[in-house]
């Protein structure tokens, strides 16, 4: 059966994959000439629009359309490239927010179904609201004392400590650097570092996986502030500094307070700086990484531009061997864990052992099927069988 599309339709469907016309020729088996063909005049069979429906992720429905549509993130999106707009969101991005959305308007219903109160700290917030004030109200609101970073053995213990303290204060958290469980689909950290979702009731962070674990600690903060400030947006930062947009500014300054209050870090710097590593020194102490700790000096005028860009360059690359050496998928439960969260596993598992939720749709909402959701529920402590 042959079809006659538009071109421009088809052209979008590549493009929005940023698949160029030689790499989609490979992915369907077919010649360059082929795709450069269908996007001339239209024409091509109903199975290979099909087939470029599912290398590009794009919904079949969408190939009928006239002109291509417009793709949005359905919430703000804050993303810069140094200085400049990014690109249009890639499906992964899309797919991904979409169904985070999908899983708030669910725990949502779910929490308000079972009795529970509004969260009052979501919004709590404005602009005009000092980082100061906002970071220690998160610091107290999560139960976290002065310095209590410096008590942890190490940022990833920290790390951990923080997650858990989230979760424990009401917010769902989703670490994942995949869309779902398609590990042919790896989430960019260059497209994004995380974003929010701000409900009263099932407010969700999600943080990209795919990013270096040294940068999530700041991440995690950033979000964090923009639930405070009841303020969606998907987040990328450039040498850890945000666009100059008024929310992602303040956004990034209370999580700077959050992680290294001023006071502290002024008082130790003098200390820090005659070590022969300043600003692993002062990772240790704040438990976060050393280029947060060396952009957190800067912003505070410790000092100058050029020192944090040549630290800044030499850990990226450091960052980036070190990653290539330990490359490991992990733990598949251990992954399932934070790609769904405690919170939200809980909830789901449970709803679904009562009656209170289809299976089918506990599977579409976790991303897990039969025996894997089986399995899953038992990691968690529920007898399923």
């Amino acid at each position: 059966m042959i079809l006659t599309l538009q071109p421009t339709v088809l052209q979008w469907a590549r493009e929005r994959a940023s698949l160029g016309e030689t790499a989609l020729a490979k992915k369907l088996h077919t010649t360059e000439e082929k795709v450069t063909a269908w996007e001339q005049d239209g024409k091509i069979t109903f199975a290979k629009m099909q087939d470029i429906a599912r290398v590009t992720h794009t919904p079949e429905g969408y190939f009928f359309l006239q002109q291509p549509p417009e793709d949005r993130l359905p919430i703000p999106d804050f993303r810069t490239l140094k200085d400049a707009p990014m690109k249009r969101p890639s499906p992964d991005l899309l797919d991904t927010v979409h169904a985070m959305q999908q899983r708030l308007a669910w725990m949502r219903e779910f929490l308000m179904d079972e009795g529970e109160d509004p969260l009052p700290f979501v919004g709590s917030a404005t602009l005009r609201s000092k980082p100061e004030m906002v970071a220690e109200d998160m610091r107290r609101t999560l139960g976290f004392t002065d310095g209590w970073a410096n008590q942890e053995k190490s940022w990833t213990d920290a790390l951990m400590h923080l997650r858990q303290k989230i979760e424990a204060a009401g917010i769902l958290i989703v670490i994942n650097g995949v869309v779902g469980n398609n590990t042919h689909r790896k989430l960019s950290p260059d497209e994004f570092r995380g974003f929010a979702l701000c409900d009263s009731y099932a407010p969700l962070i999600f943080i990209n996986g795919a990013d270096f674990k040294s940068a999530q600690m700041f991440t995690f903060a950033h979000e964090l502030a923009h639930l405070w400030i009841g303020k969606d947006g998907v987040s990328n930062f450039d040498a850890l500094q945000p666009p100059p947009v008024d929310v992602e500014t303040w956004c990034n300054r209370v999580a700077a307070e959050f992680l290294m209050p001023t006071e502290e870090l002024q008082d130790c710097w003098t200390k820090a700086r005659r070590a022969e590593e300043p600003f692993q020194a002062l990772a240790k102490r704040f438990k976060v990484s050393a280029i947060v700790a060396a952009r957190r000096a800067l912003d505070l005028g410790l000092i100058e531009r050029k020192a944090f860009f040549d630290f800044y360059n030499a850990y990226l690359a450091d960052e980036r061997r070190k990653e290539a050496q330990h490359a490991s998928g992990g733990s598949f439960w251990n992954n399932q864990n934070v790609r769904v969260g405690q919170r939200f596993g809980h909830a789901v598992v449970r709803a679904a052992r009562e009656g209170k939720l289809l299976y089918r749709d506990a599977y579409h909402l976790t991303g897990m099927h039969g025996e894997t959701f089986t399995k899953f529920a038992e990691t968690l402590g529920f007898a399923m069988r």
